[in-house]
């Protein structure tokens, strides 16, 4: 127990240290982890010896990570995705392992040795790549559904990879030893095999393959079955307890027993666990399916990656660098390459092209697993299978910054390969961006008479404004020629209403240079925000949350006791004494100095708070004086 103790400290120690300062710096949560493994592992030594069965423990964080994904897509949406799964992952698998067994064959491996190696790299990391979608909100955009795809694919393809493998087994290799391979017996002993699962697999093991089918076919029945009809009265049963751990009980139940099962018959948990979670995806208890795992999920993922850190061997890395960074990056590069490919006939471009060739250019977590059973094969020696895990490793490690790529390149090329419209048409009003809040803007000032010429830099949006009749330019605002195109020169009012902070501040900045006398009315994300743009010139700037905000404070007032009239009053005026504030802050703010570190910008944020309550309280008064006077 104590050992126990100590280990899980030095790895929460680690994660809590080495996690946040990644975040912090912009390299993200999973290098963090990875950074973390590295520290307690090869570093400093103080953890190696249990990788191995807490990496088996932490694995299910990629299961938790399929189910909630599972709840995520309805039925309808996953056989939308038909095509790309079999078309985009099928070519990928087959084609990205055609090219990596050339390359090994070419190296002087054995083509056995070569097409197991190039089956067990042509998987990328479920468990980074996903992690890092959700964390930067791409799962939606076409590059992030595409790699999904994939990515469900290479889970899929895991299974008749581990049937294919023993077929590849070398001659002459029977009476195996751990000289050789590293292991010293393929089978587990009876007492690794003893515990409650035993009897159950071997009961499935000894059945004949007709009957191995039928089991595999009525247990994913079940699960289907199951999930739409059990779990509904199930869960209410659970629920009527009023207790709130039952609720966390019977959603580990579904999971871990679905797993369970999908293991009984020798297929992926993951899967099995992402089907359950698309047929659960309707279900009314969906979100507290969602609550409940959510903090598993992270726990187990958060030590999966500090595993394949600790698990790293560096003795290879010091002995033969140029031989590991050499195939690192060999693999990488292949992957890419194949996976830019693949982009042409599926249509992906500009951003959604990077993110799809670089996001899935590593190999993956199931590798470790491939690997494992290769050796056990007698297909993979020992120095090999020790390479290849180092090989593995460092890609997976190498995953973060590869994101971080495709975002500085996203910067600098079009979002989409599509030229930009001719803008044959000026206005007295331009707006930049016809979102959320553009649409709203354009709408008002266009049914009031004025002309305007509105800009996006998405097709799509344009496209659907189109058919509700609001003609607008496919282009990106941020280019001066098209602000120019757009009659920048003649107009009078400039709606600054796009997504992207930095996208605003750059044509706000521009149109101020070139028109100094223009009014540029700007939408701003916050109150950081907020002073970027008032030093970049724009005239009036908009929260985009502000006046909404505002309006639900005055119902919270008016159902608090205050009259109409009063709670009225009083929201305008924190209106009119805010926006001021802001205007005699942002002559404080330091750019790039945190404003809680600011001690002018924080001793006039107390003054100005105090002086709004004083200015609410002031006009709360004159409001009741105003009433009682005119009864």
């Amino acid at each position: 127990m104590e050992n126990i103790l100590l280990q899980a400290s030095i790895y929460l120690g680690a994660a809590v240290l080495v996690v946040p300062l990644s975040v912090r710096i912009g390299l993200g949560s999973v290098l963090g982890y990875l950074a973390a493994g590295i520290l307690v592992g090869p570093v400093s030594g103080l953890a190696g010896a249990e990788t191995s069965d807490l990496q088996h423990f932490a694995e299910f964080g990629v299961v938790l990570m399929l189910f909630l994904i599972g709840l995520e897509l309805e039925p309808r949406t996953l056989w939308d995705m038909r095509h790309r799964l079999l078309g985009l992952g099928g070519a990928q698998v087959v084609l990205t392992t055609v090219a990596i067994a050339l390359a090994l064959l070419g190296l002087g491996l054995t083509w056995q040795v070569a097409v197991t190696l190039g089956l067990i790299l042509s998987l990328s990391s479920t468990a980074i790549v996903l992690q890092t979608l959700a964390e930067k909100n791409l799962m939606r955009t076409p590059g992030g559904r595409g790699t999904f795809a994939v990515l469900l694919t290479q889970d899929i393809a895991v299974v008749p990879m581990l049937a294919l493998i023993p077929l590849l087994m070398l001659p002459g290799v029977d009476g195996l030893t751990s000289d050789a391979f590293g292991i010293s017996n393929p089978g587990a002993t009876a007492a690794e095999k003893a515990g409650a699962a035993e009897p159950l697999m071997t009961l499935v093991e000894s059945l004949p393959g007709w009957a191995t089918t039928a089991l595999t076919l009525a247990i994913v029945a079940a699960i289907v079955l199951g999930g739409h009809f059990l779990t509904r009265p199930i869960f209410r049963f659970v629920h009527a307890s009023r207790l709130p751990e039952m609720s966390t009980f019977i959603s580990l139940l579904v999971v871990l027993g679905i797993a369970f099962l999908m293991m009984l018959v020798g297929l992926s948990p993951a899967l099995g666990t992402f089907v359950a979670g698309v047929v659960l995806a309707n279900s009314e208890f969906r979100h507290q399916l969602e609550a409940d795992i959510k903090p598993f999920k992270g726990l187990l993922l958060g030590l999966f990656f500090m595993t394949v850190g600790v698990g790293i061997d560096t003795r290879i890395l010091t002995v033969q660098p140029l031989t590991v960074v050499a195939l690192t990056l060999g693999l990488i590069a292949i992957k890419a390459v194949i996976l830019l490919v693949l982009t042409i006939p599926f249509k992906l471009r500009g951003h959604d092209r990077l993110l799809f060739t670089l996001g899935l250019a590593q190999a993956g977590e199931f590798g470790f697993l491939l690997v494992s059973f290769a050796r056990q094969q007698g297909i993979l020696s020992l120095p090999q299978g020790r390479l290849t895990l180092l090989v593995i490793s460092l890609s997976m490690l190498l995953t973060p910054l590869l994101f971080i790529l495709v975002e500085k390149l996203a910067t600098r090329i079009k979002r989409d390969d599509q030229p930009a419209d001719e803008i044959n048409e000026k206005g007295r009003v331009i707006i930049a961006g016809i979102g959320r809040f553009g649409q709203v803007v354009h709408r008002l000032v266009r049914m009031s008479g004025l002309s305007t010429v509105v800009l996006d830099a998405d097709m799509k949006t344009i496209e659907t404004m189109r058919r509700f009749g609001v003609k607008g330019f496919f282009g990106d605002p941020t280019r001066p020629e098209l602000l120019e195109a757009a009659g920048l020169a003649e107009a009078s009012v400039l709606v600054v209403a796009v997504d992207s902070p930095e996208s605003a501040l750059r044509i706000v900045a521009h149109a101020r240079s070139v028109r100094p006398d223009i009014h540029i009315v700007a939408r701003a994300r916050d109150r950081v925000h907020v002073y970027e743009l008032y030093q970049a010139g724009a005239n009036d700037i908009v929260r985009e949350t502000f006046d909404s905000s505002v309006r639900a404070g005055r119902y919270v007032l008016e159902n608090m006791g205050f009259t109409d009239y009063e709670a009225a009053r009083m929201s305008q005026t924190y209106f009119k004494v805010d926006r001021g504030a802001m205007r005699d802050l942002a002559s404080l703010w330091n750019p790039g100095q945190p404003v809680h570190l600011n001690d002018a910008y924080v001793a006039r944020a107390r003054q100005l708070d105090a002086d709004l309550e004083l200015a609410l309280v002031a006009e709360l008064d004159g409001a009741r004086t105003s009433d009682e006077v005119a009864e």
